[in-house]
């Protein structure tokens, strides 16, 4: 849904001079589950600086830009009865469902997860949305990730490491995604005291490709273009594909570095094997002083130490990705982004990145610039 820059700024007016709230508004207790309401909204604007493509996701019409609501989700969680959790998340903005699962923890760590949830696989998928550290997440998250899927999910967590083990079959959401298959991820944390925390992860994916066909494509790490600059096209003889993901991150302080990497392995019956690659490298420095936090192998953003001041971030990430192999001329991008975040009181972040982008395919170049800006509200 395109929305016009009028409306784009009356929603913004309101975002900012709506009252704050308290994050997730506690709803009542039913039948012994104790029920909370939590809401995202983001709005983004896209400026491009083309170079061959017109990333413009209107191309002819003349303009650079586009603006656009980006998410507008709604969740319901419940805690209880007991050892029971549940959650049910839709996002009115994309027509899709998000999280729509049931949890049970068991003593000692264990817990079971049936539904649709996010796979383990991807630190920064995983990671919270709202709190994601650049507009756009890195090329190999949003090309080699398998997010959310319908499935089961078994799960091991102590205070150092965790082990998550799942099998899934097709999104929730009509038209989404399919293949079965089966995924697992490990993370242990060599350090992990008082804000110093050193991360390790290991993922592996393995899953069917939805009618023997596959297409892997980026943006420009801009979310809005209307054009993805490295393609593979759409493979016809395909049968499953398994991703490798490697991760780790090193917070001290206000300080987080952040790194992945991702291989792409996918078998086909006529034609030759094909790996695809992809990782990104980034830091984060809290300016106003806020550590970082850690829960289930994921690092967590900080609420600002002020709120009438806010949090303060400043982050640069390097991310490539590499789809030739063999007969596939996919292409290659490199991208370098410079950002800043400011989070106020609890439930507002603005956050303008600058993008500069090197891609080539199949022998030709296009390094556009880009300018972001997200607005966000949740609660």
């Amino acid at each position: 849904m395109k929305i016009q820059p009028n409306r784009l700024a009356a929603a913004l007016l309101v975002a900012f001079v709506a009252p704050a709230t308290q994050a997730a508004v506690p709803v009542g207790t039913f039948g012994g589950s104790e029920i909370s309401f939590e809401g995202l909204v983001q709005a983004d604007s896209n400026w491009y600086d083309s170079d061959l493509l017109d990333l413009d996701s209107d191309p002819g019409d003349g303009s650079d830009h586009d603006h656009e609501l980006r998410r507008a989700q709604l969740v319901l969680k419940g805690k209880g009865p007991g050892d029971f959790d549940w959650v049910v998340g839709y996002d009115a903005k994309s027509d899709k469902w998000l999280d729509v699962n049931v949890g049970f923890g068991f003593d000692g760590g264990h817990s079971l997860q049936v539904g649709q949830f996010k796979q383990p696989n991807s630190m920064e998928e995983l990671s919270s949305t709202k709190n994601n550290d650049f507009i756009s997440k890195a090329m190999t998250t949003n090309t080699f990730a398998v997010s959310r899927r319908l499935g089961a999910a078994y799960a091991y967590t102590a205070d150092d490491w965790t082990l998550t083990a799942s099998s899934f079959g097709r999104e929730l959401t009509s038209g989404g995604a399919h293949g079965s298959g089966y995924g697992v991820r490990g993370t242990f944390a060599p350090i992990n005291d008082g804000g110093n925390i050193l991360h390790f992860g290991l993922s592996y994916v393995d899953h069917d490709t939805d009618a023997d066909t596959l297409r892997l494509r980026t943006r420009p790490q801009a979310d809005l273009a209307g054009v993805r600059l490295v393609d593979t096209g759409t493979l016809l003889d395909t049968d499953r594909i398994a991703t490798t993901g490697i991760e780790s991150f090193w917070a001290r302080g206000p300080f987080k570095l952040q790194g992945e990497y991702m291989l792409a392995d996918v078998s086909r019956h006529d034609n030759a094997d094909y790996s695809a690659t992809g990782g990104y490298l980034s830091a984060i420095y809290n300016v106003t002083g806020e550590g970082w936090s850690y829960k289930g192998g994921t690092p967590g953003t900080a609420k600002p130490e002020n709120p009438a001041r806010g949090m303060w971030q400043l982050g640069l990430r390097y991310d490539t990705i590499d789809l030739d192999d063999g007969s596939v001329e996919g292409g290659q991008m490199d991208a370098l982004t410079a950002g800043v975040n400011w989070y106020w009181q609890k439930n507002f972040k603005l956050a303008v990145n600058y993008v500069q982008v090197d891609s080539e395919r199949q022998g030709a170049s296009d390094d556009p610039d880009i300018v972001e800006a997200r607005l966000q509200f949740f609660w």
